[in-house]
């Protein structure tokens, strides 16, 4: 098993206190729910449209680690929603509300239910790196070959 990390949670003036914390459908999922806080109401999301719905909530994640926004697969299949930034990145200094950024990439609007679990969130260790100029770089068999260059597409 995985280590355990544990995210403070708050939740927004006025946002539901009926509805669950971000929570792990399966032992072994890896994503916990996120879910649509809409005061109660609903929200349509038509074809090509992007909007970003609130869950609610303000979290405060651990330093070295990143709160990773992915899509639900079964939006994505059944109804083409999406995330246009996939995957977001939610910073481990970021302590404003958290919401979530959908794409309807569909044919037919679609009705998003307060409530409705919306995206994932994936919790990552995050390594900083230092950027260093070079004179030069490492030869590879790739080379500068990108966009496709090792197989079809």
């Amino acid at each position: 098993m995985a280590a355990s990390v544990t995210i403070l949670v708050q939740r927004e003036p006025g946002a539901d206190a009926g509805l669950p914390l971000p929570e792990y459908q399966t032992a072994g999922a890896a994503g916990a729910d996120l879910r649509a806080d809409l005061g109660g109401a609903e929200l349509v999301l038509a074809p090509g449209e992007i909007r970003l719905i609130p869950t609610g909530l303000r979290v405060q994640i651990p330093d070295g680690y990143e709160m990773q926004i992915r899509p639900r697969s079964s939006l994505a299949l059944k109804h083409g929603l999406g995330l246009p930034n996939s995957p977001g990145t939610i910073d481990s200094d970021y302590r404003g509300p958290l919401g979530v950024i959908m794409i309807n990439m569909g044919a037919q609007p679609y009705t998003i239910q307060h409530g409705e679990r919306i995206a994932q969130a994936v919790i990552a260790p995050v390594t900083r790196a230092a950027f260093v100029m070079a004179e030069a770089l490492d030869t590879t068999a790739r080379g500068t070959g990108g966009f496709g260059s090792t197989g079809r597409g």
